[in-house]
């Protein structure tokens, strides 16, 4: 027996088959003997749907009533799979987030979790009753719904699995598991058993969608032993896969991995811009004045390099930031232009950042200069670069996006 958190994200619960279909996957878990919280999202489509009525509504709503609005389409989520489980002859029911409660800061919109009480769920599933809460959702300060913006349902998961001290949190999604690069650009690609916390955060935060990134750092934090897999599976074909484990993958601790790569895989964001700001006066504080600016407007900045003129007077600064945060980013320097000193003032949109993540870098030397190498050998021109314990990241212009990442992929034997 174990103590389960399933979470089911928006196309698992796109109508009722397929709410139907995870019904059927919690019951396997019930009849196994194991206490299960289940957390489910919106039905695929209907957030974006609530997202535009309250812009329709007013281009400057209040963000306390964009949240009863938007929280309720997983309200309706959790109550339609909670009607099904019971229709099945499973003990369940619904809660929202502030029955739990999930407790989170009052930044409306984007909510941070600050405490869950796991107490009563605790009461309930050990009674055998089986908790279907409401992804995304928590109670703020003031005593309002507050949401913990787009992919906070598995944040909800994760932390809830910390606050009930569950065995482990099964996250079905549309994928099958977490692979070695997306599977649309490298047909090869692998389905990997496990991977650990450090490197699925990086894999999150550099451009592969299978999880969210607070929900890894949540993870991590907490040891909450995280397993990706397939809500589209047969519920009831064998689940005894690589490991005891059912077919997907395991994000655990470093110390579990059976055998550490020396990359685990190639991860790839289209959503970034470049900046570059010319003959900008060297002299101490230049670079402050440049990203000081981009902080106070909430504005990312992510990789930085930094050039100095043979004269040693002036410097050449080219840093990325969000897509679209790109046309914001421009105007805050051309406002703060003549704080900075620059004379010109260049960007691109047309650009994308690869990344090489593994844990095995740590205690290998060359990993750098063979990514370095092969691009080269393909004519891929490198505009920034940016490293890590555990990862190398390069800016390219995004019209070689799939070769370099194929590339990068066959040269540290990730093809399958």
């Amino acid at each position: 027996m174990a103590r389960l958190v399933m979470k089911f994200g928006g196309t698992s619960v796109a109508d009722l088959d397929r709410i139907r279909n995870v019904a059927r996957h919690v019951k396997r878990e019930v009849d196994a003997g194991h206490e299960v919280a289940v957390v489910v999202s919106a039905m695929a489509g209907q957030t974006n749907k609530l997202v535009d009525f309250c812009r329709a509504a007013s281009s400057l709503h209040d963000a306390r009533e964009y949240d009863a609005v938007v929280a309720s389409g997983e309200q309706v989520t959790s109550g339609l799979l909670a009607i099904v489980l019971q229709d099945m002859g499973v003990n369940a029911r619904s809660w929202q987030g502030w029955q739990i409660p999930i407790k989170t800061d009052a930044s409306h919109g984007a909510a941070r979790i600050t405490d869950i009480d796991g107490s009563l769920l605790i009461e309930r599933i050990s009674q055998g009753q089986v908790a279907v809460c409401a992804g995304f959702q928590g109670i703020s300060p003031d005593n309002r719904i507050s949401t913990l913006g787009r992919g906070g349902s598995d944040t909800s998961a994760v932390a809830i699995a910390a606050a009930i001290k569950a065995d482990r949190c099964d996250i079905y999604t549309d994928v099958d598991g977490v692979y070695t690069t997306d599977p649309r650009i490298v047909p090869k690609a692998k389905r990997l058993d496990r991977i650990s916390f450090e490197e699925m955060l990086e894999m999150a935060s550099l451009g592969a969608k299978v999880l969210q990134v607070r929900s890894v750092e949540m993870a991590m934090v907490h040891g909450v032993g995280t397993f990706v897999r397939s809500s589209f599976d047969d519920p009831d074909a064998p689940q005894i896969g690589v490991g005891n484990l059912p077919p997907g993958t395991l994000i655990c601790d470093e110390d579990e991995l059976v055998e550490q790569q020396v990359v685990t895989g190639i991860a790839f964001a289209k959503d970034e811009a470049q900046i570059s700001i010319r003959d900008v006066a060297d002299k101490p504080g230049v670079a402050h004045s440049v990203f000081g600016p981009l902080a106070d407007a909430h504005i990312n900045v992510d990789m930085i390099v930094q050039n100095i003129s043979p004269d040693g007077k002036t410097t050449d600064i080219t840093f990325t930031v969000p897509e679209t945060d790109y046309q914001r980013a421009i105007k805050v320097l051309e406002d703060n232009r003549q704080v900075i000193g620059f004379q010109n003032l260049e960007g691109a949109t047309d650009v994308v950042k690869v990344s090489v993540i593994g844990i095995g870098m740590r205690s290998h030397a060359g990993i750098a200069a063979q990514c370095f190498r092969a691009l080269a050998e393909k004519g891929i021109n490198i505009r920034a670069i940016t490293t890590s314990e555990i990862k190398i990241s390069v800016l390219i212009d995004s019209a070689y996006t799939e070769l370099a990442v194929r590339t990068l992929h066959s040269l540290y034997g990730l093809d399958g």
